[in-house]
Formats: C-alpha cells, structure tokens, sequence
C-alpha cells in the first residue's frame, strides 16, 4: 500500500482523519488537566466525569489512527504535529469549573461539526466504514454534550 495512488477523495479523507486524531490528542490532555486541577462543590461529579471522557478519547482516538492505518494513511503521532493540525486549543490551566465543562462542550461541537464533514469526505470517497465509525463517535459527543449542557442548567 506504500505505493498506492489516492484518488483526491481518498486525500482529503485521510486528512480529515488525521484532524481529528489530533483533535483527540489534544482534548486528551485538555481533560486530564481539568480532571487533575477541577476545584469547587461539583469536584467529585467532574473529576469523575473528565477521566471517562479522557477514557473515551484515547478510545476513539486509537480506533481513528487504526482506521487510517488500515486504509493506507499515516496517523499524525507527535504532539507538535497534533498541535499544528487541531482546531481545538489547548487548556489555559485557569479555567474555573464551569469554565472546564463550557470549553468541553466548545471542543465536542467543533469536532462534531468536522465529524459531518468527514462523514460526507467518506461517502464521497466510497469508504462506509470510516463514514460508520465517525458517525458512532458522533453520536457519543451529541450525548455528551447534552448531558453536560443540562449539568450547566442550559
């Protein structure tokens, strides 16, 4: 598969994987940090909570990278490489708690935005499985999301 011609279709997914691995590896450190310095009357709910997403994350993270292994591509594996790639920025380390859960909730609609568009890179591309495996992690962050909105009483 070394040599393999993408079509432009096939490119733009693989970038569009790529996106979201480093997405992940950023949100990943993001939680972990809001798991270790969350601080206030909900600390035990959030701290318990950010380690299950962070959880999650390395899960679905895995699960991307070895999809586009397995079509060909190249995982991005470095954190300067995550860092250029993502479109979610890291944590500033002084956000209070609710401040944590909002920019949580900020990150999953972003990402779920480019889920969409993945979703659509791969039927274009004739790739289901990809399209099937985004629209899992998809539909994840949409609970996720719900649930945490209804934590801040929105």
């Amino acid at each position: 598969m070394a040599n393999q011609i993408l079509t432009q279709g096939e490119q733009k997914l693989q970038g569009k994987l790529n996106v979201q691995i480093a997405n992940l590896t950023v949100l990943y450190t993001k939680l972990h940090s809001f798991h270790w310095y969350v601080k206030g009357a909900h600390f035990f709910t959030l701290h318990e909570k950010f380690e299950e997403l962070y959880n999650e994350v390395t899960a679905n993270m895995d699960e991307i990278a070895e999809r586009l292994l397995a079509i060909g591509g190249s995982p991005v594996a470095t954190l300067t490489e995550s860092l250029s790639l993502a479109t979610i920025k890291e944590a500033s380390g002084k956000e209070s708690a609710e401040e944590m859960v909002s920019a949580v909730i900020a990150d999953f609609e972003t990402i779920s935005e480019e889920l969409r568009q993945g979703m659509e890179a791969a039927v274009e591309a004739e790739d289901e499985g990809t399209a099937d495996l985004f629209l899992g992690i998809l539909t994840s962050l949409d609970k996720h999301r719900w649930m945490l909105n209804a934590y801040l009483g929105k």
